[in-house]
């Protein structure tokens, strides 16, 4: 049963919802590729400060953080690239509650697939359509509204919270790990991430991979008198797919044990030649590789060039070995502690809105949350709205998902304040 004032933050989330909505499709506007989330920082921002909310800059390039043990390598500049976070009540009593949201947008080519382009953000049937809408804008924008809610309801926000909008977790998790780095930190977080509202159980862990190929240039009149590349990149993919069953064969901790195959290997880059009537010297092939809990990033990069170096030696075609390089993720694999009481919590607050207990949900991708719990060992979990064909065509969220997130996050921030000042009592 909610109370009076549950009732109360209810109603303010259902009058907040047309500037909920507003937000979204702001910061879909931005379109907020890697290296160019200006746009969407800038938007931010700007609502921080109409919220009047305290906006700070997290730069990803502070003193220290290119030794980080947990940072992933970059090959892009992080001069002058930040992430924007609103701090409350720093120095307040009781458990520090972070909401974290990403962002950055993975690219959306072909665009021509789409129904309308990508960043014009557009609404049909129940649903917000434009890349990143999903993932996770939307969740954003109910996060932070959230706040609003709870203030507009009267009702006291005491303890310390943090607002998190971060880049680069599409690629490397570094945005969010900036933040630990400096000291925004905290207790417990919530991530909305488009997975619907479900408890947010596990994650793989995620490795991308580069290999180089070197061929011999030659006319295509004689094209014995040249080694294609291309054609000797191809020859490595059955490899590929045996590492991934390789992976999905060895013994699994529960609750992975449950599921038929977790960790996926995916090719998503092939680059090679330079013109048509030429046997191509070079062919790049980038691809990102999943991994069980508990298997180190080392262990998981070793038997990529084992892969590598084993299929180079079956061709025997007199090639060069490939040239191997790590990028970007390098995260490791975990699973969430789900008997703690923030998630306690969390599943109270969606039982007395829905009715019925939260489902939990196993993932078989990363996120954010990995930083928080191999760097700063904080539990959390991802709760967020229900989104459809992420890093595809079409990009959308539900507009029914995106209020009940609003409202459970409103919820939980007013019965996490009540769970503080109990704590606080108590001692």
């Amino acid at each position: 049963m909610l109370t009076a004032t549950e009732k109360r933050i209810v109603e303010r989330c259902e009058a907040l919802m047309d500037d909920t909505l507003a937000l979204t499709c702001d910061l879909v506007r931005g379109y907020s590729v890697l290296g160019e989330e200006h746009a969407a920082l800038a938007t931010m921002e700007r609502w921080f400060e109409r919220l009047e909310l305290p906006a700070t800059r997290v730069p990803l390039d502070a003193p220290g953080f290119a030794q980080h043990p947990h940072r992933a390598p970059a090959e892009w500049a992080c001069d002058g690239r930040y992430n924007l976070v609103a701090r409350l009540n720093a120095g307040a009593p009781g458990p520090h509650l972070v909401f974290n949201g990403h962002l950055d947008v993975v690219p959306a080519e072909p665009t021509d697939m789409w129904a309308r382009p990508p960043w014009e953000p557009w609404v049909k049937d129940g649903w917000l359509y434009g890349r990143g809408a999903g993932d996770m804008k939307a969740g954003i924008a109910a996060m932070i509204m959230a706040v609003q809610a709870v203030k507009e309801a009267g009702v006291e926000i005491g303890f310390p919270l943090t607002l998190q909008t971060v880049i680069e977790e599409e690629c490397t998790g570094n945005g969010t790990l900036a933040c630990l780095h400096q000291g925004y930190s905290g207790d417990f977080v919530l991530i909305p991430e488009p997975f619907g509202s479900q408890i947010y159980a596990g994650q793989v862990g995620v490795l991308w991979f580069r290999m180089h190929i070197d061929g011999v240039p030659a006319h295509v009149l004689d094209t014995r008198a040249g080694r294609n590349a291309i054609e000797t990149l191809v020859a490595y993919l059955p490899a590929f797919k045996a590492l991934e069953a390789e992976i999905n064969a060895l013994p699994r901790q529960a609750p992975y044990d449950t599921l038929d195959s977790p960790f996926n290997l995916s090719i998503g880059k092939i680059e090679g030649g330079n013109w048509a009537s030429s046997v191509p010297a070079h062919a790049i092939l980038e691809g990102r590789v999943g991994f069980p809990p508990g298997m180190s990033p080392e262990e998981i990069m070793n038997r990529v060039r084992r892969c590598i170096e084993a299929r180079h030696a079956e061709l025997g075609d007199g090639s060069p070995a490939p040239r191997v390089e790590f990028h970007g993720f390098r995260s490791e694999g975990f699973v969430v502690d789900l008997d703690t009481p923030g998630i306690a919590l969390l599943s109270r607050c969606h039982q007395d809105l829905l009715g019925e207990p939260p489902k939990s949900y196993l993932s078989t991708c990363t996120t954010d949350l990995r930083a928080f719990h191999v760097s700063g060992e904080i539990n959390g979990t991802c709760y967020g709205p229900v989104a459809q064909r992420i890093h595809g065509v079409d990009e959308c969220v539900e507009i029914d998902s995106i209020r009940h997130v609003l409202t459970t996050y409103a919820l939980f921030i007013h019965r996490w304040a009540e769970m503080a000042k109990a704590g606080e009592s108590e001692s």
